[in-house]
């Protein structure tokens, strides 16, 4: 017997447990202590059933993903699982914790499911880059029927057990010990009741065809979306046995494609990036009320997301209406919540009963966390901080969600600066996953620690960095969006580079993205750093220029782009003829850049200042780089990330096409060391 699985009898039943720590990933030596299991199940006349069930905390919580890029070694799951459905006698997974992927699957190939309260089911694979391989687009069709099967698939969505029993995915759910009950359940059984034999439920053709829009829409069309509608399809269209060949010959191709390999990546960097060696053993504050500093919205969506954690809230302002205005729209949120079903109206009443709004600095002395989220000005952060060193009591945690500026520099205006990080939420921040935990010089562990915990309990994805212009997401958005105003110069207009950047993957290319943001918040910020400016820099007017004519965005109807009422936007023949001007002034003449071209410069402005980051000690880990751009600026998950795909180009090429942008950028570039970029 594998050392990862062993079996108990219990009465007439043998129990089989997986005990692969720590979430009992199914692996090869699983498979194969599984598959010993039921042969000894089959092979002894008095046993009458078998249990199969997880040791620890959960049941199986997904295959080993580390497998998916190799080769499969034998058994793989598809023989475990048939080996279950032809054993002549009923076998039973007793779930628990969580029962995804893989380990769905193969609750799916047994006769009957009984699950605990806390159970989750799911199968993500669609999520990355795949399908489900072992029947799972073949068997659940069988319990929910075609158009909701799409939806579980195609959306990788974790459904709880109280909704996995009412559609009748499980069977039951413990009301006592689940081993007890699965035992108990599985010697009563009598004979088989396998999934594969039952009919599939005939749905609407409507119906299907609109699950089959949502789920393209969802997961914007990608391969692994349409594959998978296709295969749940089959089930209603095939032999069992023709359709779960079908589906593991798209499993087995997909599991190797592009988008599979960079999903992977993004799935093992951002667990990495939730690993902190350095804070190993520091105990993090105890936060039990946050105070945060500005009602606007980005500190309403920063008091939304720290209320959906669970803490008790204060919302701080010096202006009423400005207050009113941010606890309306915090209680307008929740709301929403309530009449789109989003929320029970219980928990949302729980949720504003713990906010409270003030206008007096001394509420600052009650919060453990204080979280400034005011203008984006160094002057009036450290006037701030200046009043909450003040009020604060003593071993409170003091943050600043800036998003660019000197985290020491703000820290120098407390006595305290050990007790002072920043958090750096994104907009809007009760929705975007992403927080960056800034470290300053003098910011202790327990400081740093308490970020990342509390960045957690938020559920938000917390990265480490140091504290630098920009930090790492926002550096390195910097020379993304330097790299594409070079390219105006260069012969491209703004909707050709955002229609290339958008094809890659971009929801929004990067000047609709400014348009939206507003022209002069990036203004301001090139005005306070012009005295920084290498004089031999390429410096683009253009965005000034605009910012001169009014064209702000949005807001104000036109920026590089022109709006109408509605905020439609169409290309503007102005903004064509100011690049024109600017280009025929600096005695440029317009090149035939292609999508690939804009693509390719992007990619390795990126990648050149990811490598400078590392180098200089922003971010520790290469990888982490990758978790900021795909959960905080909206880089394709499928492509990976900058550093994913520089790795993917290889080290000779990268330096060979490097030497080439330093060519077109000018002798202001300064290339980096990309071999510890690449360095796995």
């Amino acid at each position: 017997m594998s050392t990862q699985v062993r079996t108990e009898r219990i009465g007439d039943v043998l129990a089989i447990f997986i005990d692969n720590p720590p979430v009992n990933a199914g692996s090869l030596a699983v498979r194969q202590g599984v598959l010993e299991a039921i042969e000894t199940l089959s092979s002894v006349p008095s046993l009458v059933a078998g249990v199969l069930i997880g040791a620890g905390n959960t049941f199986i919580a997904g295959s080993d993903l580390r497998e998916f890029g190799q080769p499969l070694e034998r058994p793989e799951l598809p023989a475990v699982i048939a080996a279950i459905e032809t054993c002549e006698k009923p076998v039973v997974a007793a779930l628990h914790g969580a029962a995804l992927g893989g380990g769905f699957e193969l609750a799916l190939g047994c006769d009957a499911r009984v699950g605990s309260q806390n159970l989750v089911v799911g199968l993500p694979e669609v999520t990355l880059g795949m399908i489900p391989g072992a029947g799972g687009t073949q068997r659940l069709p069988r319990l929910i029927g075609i158009p909701a099967a799409i939806e579980w698939v195609c959306s990788g969505k974790r459904v709880p057990a109280s909704g996995a029993l009412k559609v009748g995915v499980l069977d039951a759910i413990a009301d006592g010990d689940l081993l007890e009950c699965a035992v108990r359940f599985a010697a009563n059984m009598g004979g088989k009741r396998r999934l594969r034999d039952m009919p599939v439920t005939e749905a609407d053709t409507a119906e299907i065809a609109a699950a089959e829009a949502a789920a393209l829409r969802q997961g914007k069309g990608r391969p692994q979306v349409a594959a998978a509608i296709e295969a749940v399809k089959f089930s209603a269209t095939l032999p069992v046995d023709d359709a779960l060949t079908k589906e593991r010959a798209v499993f087995t191709e997909l599991r190797m494609s592009n988008d599979a390999f960079a999903l992977r990546h993004l799935f093992f960097s951002e667990r990495e990036a939730l690993k902190h060696p350095e804070l190993r053993g520091v105990d993090p504050a105890e936060i039990s009320l946050v105070a945060v500093i500005g009602a606007g919205t980005m500190g309403s969506g920063i008091a939304i997301a720290a209320l959906d954690g669970g803490f008790r809230v204060v919302l701080v302002e010096r202006d009423a209406q400005a207050l009113n205005r941010g606890t309306e729209r915090i209680k307008g949120h929740y709301e929403a919540q309530v009449s789109k079903g989003k929320l029970a109206k219980a928990e949302a009443d729980k949720r504003t009963a713990a906010l409270e709004s003030s206008l007096e600095w001394a509420v600052l002395g009650q919060a453990d966390l204080v979280i400034e989220a005011v203008f984006e000005d160094l002057a009036v952060k450290q006037e701030v901080f200046t009043q909450v060193d003040h009020f604060a009591k003593p071993g409170a945690i003091l943050a600043s969600n800036t998003s660019y500026l000197d985290v020491d520099a703000i820290a120098a205006s407390t006595s305290r600066p050990a007790d002072v990080i920043g958090l750096h939420f994104f907009s809007p921040a009760n929705v975007m996953k992403l927080v960056e935990v800034v470290r300053g010089r003098s910011s202790s562990k327990r400081a740093i620690a308490t970020g990342v915990a509390v960045a957690k309990r938020l559920r938000k994805m917390p990265v480490l960095t140091g504290n630098a212009f920009g930090f790492i997401g926002n550096r390195i958005y910097a020379a993304y969006r330097y790299q594409c105003e070079l390219m105006l110069e260069d012969g491209a207009y703004p909707n050709q580079i955002d229609s290339a950047l958008e094809k890659f993957g971009f929801a929004m290319g990067p000047f609709g993205v400014a348009d939206m943001s507003g022209l002069d918040i990036a203004w301001r910020m090139r005005q306070a750093r012009a005295h920084l400016r290498d004089p031999e820099a390429r410096y683009v007017s253009i965005p000034d220029r605009l910012c001169d004519m009014g064209r702000l965005g949005r807001k104000s109807g036109a920026g590089y782009y022109a709006y109408e009422t509605g905020g439609r936007k169409s290309v503007d023949q102005v903004v064509h003829q100011l690049i024109d001007e600017a280009r025929s002034q600096k005695g440029l003449a317009a090149q035939t850049l292609k999508d690939e071209d804009i693509v390719e410069r992007v990619l390795l402005s990126m990648v050149n200042e990811a490598a400078h980051l590392l180098s200089e000690g922003v971010t520790t880990r290469a990888s982490d780089v990758d978790v900021v751009l795909a959960n905080g600026y909206g880089f394709p998950r499928w492509q990976g990330g900058p550093v994913f795909w520089a790795r993917r180009v290889g080290l000779d090429a990268l330096n060979e096409k490097m030497s080439r942008l330093k060519q077109v950028v000018g002798p202001a570039f300064k290339a980096a060391d990309l071999s510890a970029l690449l360095a796995d």
